[in-house]
């Protein structure tokens, strides 16, 4: 009887049964031993290996400086007082200006769903620039996260006309 067929039979060393964890083929030539059975696992792809998770907060920043970089976006953030205190935050020394302003997302295991409210230039089509920023959020969160993006609502919250600039410098009390 060789080891095997005794440990298969439970009569071995202790004669109590079979060795727990004992799979070698003593002599073999087709030995699968525990270090064998290791290398098997490691063939395994990479992506059965374990979970990649992305935080909401991944998707906004990388949306918002998408939707950013497209020409015709002035600021981005709903509303003229979120977009005051964003400015006024984006001024203080040391601080970081928030491109995740005007930017909301719902993000799952493996589509996001991205909603923006912009302020566009005055004289540019909004239409365009819509369907310009739309493409470049879609391209660049499909790109880095690997999420499916399944729609990039566009709102149109203000325009940015060129006096603004001028009477926001006039209404300055310390330059």
């Amino acid at each position: 009887m060789t080891a095997q067929e005794s440990n298969r039979a439970g009569v071995g060393e202790g004669g109590s049964g079979p060795v727990p964890g004992l799979t070698a083929v003593l002599g073999g030539a087709g030995e699968t031993t525990p270090a064998a059975a290791g290398r098997a696992e490691e063939k395994r792809p990479a992506e059965e290996r374990g979970r990649t998770t992305i935080a909401d907060v991944v998707v906004v920043k990388i949306a918002g400086m998408a939707a950013r970089e497209v020409p015709g976006v002035y600021d981005m953030g709903a509303g003229g007082l979120s977009r005051t205190i964003g400015a006024v935050r984006d001024r203080v020394p040391g601080g970081r200006p928030n491109v995740g302003r005007g930017v909301k997302v719902e993000v799952g295991e493996r589509q996001a769903a991205v909603d923006l409210n912009l302020v566009v230039e005055y004289g540019v089509p909004i239409p365009e620039v819509a369907r310009e920023v739309r493409a470049n959020v879609i391209s660049a969160v499909e790109r880095i996260t690997g999420l499916e993006v399944v729609e990039v609502q566009v709102a149109v919250d203000d325009v940015h006309l060129p006096d603004d600039d001028a009477s926001a410098a006039a209404d300055a009390r310390v330059e």
